[in-house]
C-alpha cells in the first residue's frame, strides 16, 4: 500500500481521470441532447424517440429530443456542429445531410470535418403518393398527366435536399416531366398539405403514408426500393414500372461534434447496436416498416462518403437547385 501511495500521487490520479477511457466511464453525468433537424412528425423523430427510453435506461441519464428544423436540416445540423464536443449533444441525420454537401452553397459547417459518425440506425422505403383529386390512378397515368400539363402538377418534400426532393428530381429526369417542387420543414407539414389537396403529390416515407393509402385518403403509385417493400408487398416498385435503376431510401444515423471522445462514441454505438439488434426496439422498428441497420462508426463513415459522392452526381445531372 505504501508503494502505491508513492506511485498514485494526486497528479497521477488527475492524469488517469482525464483519459478518454475514464471520461467515457463517468459519462454521462447529466441529460444528453439529440437534435432532430426536422419538424415534429418525421420518421427520423420516430426513430430517435423509439430509441430514447432504452438509451436513458442504459446510460442512466435522460435523453432529451430537440426538434430544430429549418433550411433542409442545415439549422439543426449546424447547431450540433457548433456544440461543445463533450458528449452531451448528438444529431440525427439522414440522406439530406449528404445531399446538402453539394446542394447547399456555403454551408455553415464542414460536412465531414465538423461532425463525426456514431452509428447508422435504420432505413425505410419511400412511396410516391397523390391526393385523390389527381386524375391519374397509376404511375404511367401520372407521368402522362404531367406531360400533358407541364409545370402544373406539384410535389411536396420534407425540405430542400431531403430524400423526397431527391426522389422527385430523379423521377423528373428519368420520365422527362416537369413537376414543381414545394419544400416544407418536415414530413408532417408536407403530408398535411398533400392530404388537404394543397399540393398534388409527394414522395413520403412508406410507414407514414401507408395508413392514408389504405384508408383511401391518398393514391399510391409505387415504392422506391429495388425490391418490393416488406411492409407493402402489394405495391409495385417504380423500377418495375418502366424505370429500371430507380432507387431511393430514407436512412437515419447519429453523429456527434468532432472532438467528442472516441470512447464516448464507442459507448453510444454499443448501446444503440444492442438496442436495435434484438428485443422490443428492433420489433418496434420492423413493425413500423423500418429496417434496423447498425454497424461500426467507421462503417457509417464509409456510407457517408459514398452517399456524398452519389448525390453529388445526381445534383449535377439533374441540375438541382434550392427552391
Amino acid at each position: 500500500m505504501s508503494f502505491l501511495r508513492h506511485i498514485i500521487t494526486p497528479s497521477v490520479l488527475a492524469l488517469i481521470f482525464c483519459t478518454p477511457w475514464a471520461q467515457a466511464q463517468s459519462w454521462p453525468t447529466r441529460p444528453v441532447r439529440i437534435i432532430v433537424p426536422f419538424a415534429p412528425g418525421s420518421t427520423m423523430e420516430s426513430v430517435v424517440r423509439t430509441l430514447a427510453p432504452e438509451l436513458t435506461r442504459a446510460l442512466g441519464q435522460p435523453i432529451l429530443v430537440e426538434n430544430k428544423p429549418g433550411a433542409g436540416t442545415v439549422v439543426g445540423v449546424d447547431a450540433a456542429a457548433k456544440a461543445a464536443p463533450d458528449g452531451y449533444t448528438f444529431v440525427s441525420v439522414a440522406n439530406s445531410f449528404t445531399v446538402n454537401a453539394t446542394l447547399v452553397p456555403k454551408l455553415p459547417y464542414d460536412t465531414l470535418k465538423d461532425l463525426q459518425p456514431v452509428i447508422l440506425t435504420a432505413r425505410t422505403a419511400n412511396v410516391l403518393v397523390a391526393h385523390p383529386s389527381v386524375s391519374a390512378n397509376t404511375l404511367r397515368e401520372f407521368v402522362a398527366l404531367a406531360k400533358q400539363q407541364p409545370g402544373r402538377l406539384t410535389y411536396a418534400s420534407f425540405g430542400n435536399g431531403t430524400t423526397a426532393h431527391f426522389a422527385g428530381e430523379i423521377l423528373k429526369t428519368m420520365a422527362t416531366i416537369d413537376i414543381v417542387h414545394v419544400p416544407y420543414k418536415g414530413q408532417g407539414p408536407a403530408l398535411g398539405d398533400v392530404l388537404a389537396g394543397q399540393v398534388n403529390a409527394m414522395f413520403c416515407n412508406l410507414p407514414d403514408c401507408l395508413p392514408h393509402v389504405r384508408a383511401g385518403k391518398l393514391k399510391a403509385y409505387g415504392t422506391t426500393y429495388a425490391e418490393r417493400a416488406a411492409l407493402a408487398p402489394d405495391l409495385p416498385t417504380i423500377a418495375e414500372q418502366g424505370y429500371p435503376g430507380f432507387y431511393t431510401d430514407s436512412w437515419y444515423g447519429l453523429m456527434a461534434p468532432t472532438g467528442v471522445s472516441r470512447d464516448i462514441i464507442q459507448r453510444m454505438n454499443n448501446v444503440i447496436l444492442r438496442s436495435i439488434g434484438e428485443g422490443e426496439i428492433r420489433e418496434a422498428f420492423i413493425k413500423r416498416g423500418l429496417d434496423p441497420l447498425g454497424g461500426t462508426s467507421e462503417r457509417f463513415g464509409e456510407h457517408l462518403r459514398s452517399e456524398i459522392a452519389k448525390y453529388a452526381k445526381v445534383v449535377k445531372d439533374a441540375q438541382m437547385k434550392i427552391d
